[in-house]
């Protein structure tokens, strides 16, 4: 297994209190294995993606469990030990484009300082010549046209799609187990949408990657991910394999996301949304968090929060099976 998460809590420390972002949360990537981690904003998912790689805001604190990347405990770890895993255990890919790359640097050198950091953690003296070469062919593995042309051009020159290419040319340089995608195509039109959900399948298999999948959206979410992590709230909802969440949804709340994807026109019928609003974080509600939402709600939602159920080859907290 390549990450294995344990029992994690996560709060933020505010002047209102503390607020917990995860709550417990288990579960499993395995190596060359994609996860979809799905829910609105605010359920925790980019907190997830950030506790993986240690990139948390100072008034985050670990307040229990553990994160095991490549049989290294990352919750344990310096803030200069933690450096030594971004970029060789795991890589992360932001969600705006234009934040991703310095842009007073051209890409080139950019690439090259990607390249010079893999050099010294593998003990290699670093060949320029060599390095630039390989730069060109990473550029060229996430199909981009012309790499000697754009590797001389600056961020503010190159499209939003080219920008995220270069900037997963630039994880593939350095050769990461995990790669950590955070909303990556929230930013772009729906066509280099496609091309970049194409292009990190194509990846997966060519170099045996594990990608975690940070959306809002379960429909895009579906195009790469092998299986489906819910979050609601801080908590896991429900976990499975991607086909049978997606065309059997079980939790309410997995059934309210899938439903409440655009799927006819305005004529056929109105778009379904789920009622209410995520709770706030700093007092969420008693028993199951989503019950002041759920339109099966039962008195003992109320009362008391679930434990996982295993149905049909996947794990959800419902009281409805159990």
């Amino acid at each position: 297994m390549l990450l294995e998460i344990n029992d994690l809590h996560i709060s933020y420390k505010t002047s209102y209190g503390p607020l917990r972002a995860l709550n417990g949360l288990k579960f499993g990537l395995e190596k060359g294995e994609s996860v979809a981690v799905v829910g609105e904003s605010g359920s925790g998912k980019s907190t997830l993606g950030l506790a993986i790689v240690r990139l948390l805001p100072p008034n985050a604190t670990y307040e229990g469990g553990s994160i095991i990347l490549g049989g290294t405990d990352v919750t344990k770890l310096s803030r200069k030990e933690a450096v030594s895993i971004r970029g060789t255990e795991a890589f992360m890919i932001f969600q705006d484009p234009l934040n991703s790359l310095n842009p007073v640097k051209r890409v080139d050198t950019q690439m090259l300082e990607a390249l010079h950091t893999r050099y010294e953690r593998d003990g290699r003296g670093f060949d320029e010549k060599e390095a630039h070469k390989e730069a060109l062919e990473k550029l060229a593995a996430v199909r981009i046209p012309d790499p000697e042309v754009l590797i001389g051009r600056y961020p503010h020159q190159l499209s939003g799609g080219q920008i995220q290419r270069v900037v997963i040319a630039m994880g593939l340089l350095l050769k990461p187990k995990l790669m950590i995608a955070d909303e990556p195509t929230s930013a772009l039109d729906v066509t280099i949408q496609a091309q970049v959900l194409k292009l990190m399948n194509e990846l997966k298999a060519e170099y045996g990657m594990s990608i975690l999948f940070v959306t809002h959206d379960i429909s895009v979410a579906y195009a790469v991910a092998d299986r489906f992590l819910v979050l609601y709230a801080g908590e896991i909802s429900e976990v499975g394999p991607a086909p049978k969440v997606e065309k059997s949804p079980l939790h309410p709340y997995t059934r309210a996301l899938i439903d409440s994807v655009p799927t006819k026109s305005r004529k056929e019928g109105r778009l379904n949304t789920i009622p209410g609003s995520t709770p706030n974080m700093l007092s969420p509600p008693e028993g199951c968090r989503f019950h002041p939402r759920c339109p099966m709600v039962m008195d003992v939602c109320r009362a008391h929060s679930p434990k996982f159920v295993d149905r049909d080859e996947r794990s959800l907290r419902c009281f409805l099976y159990e």
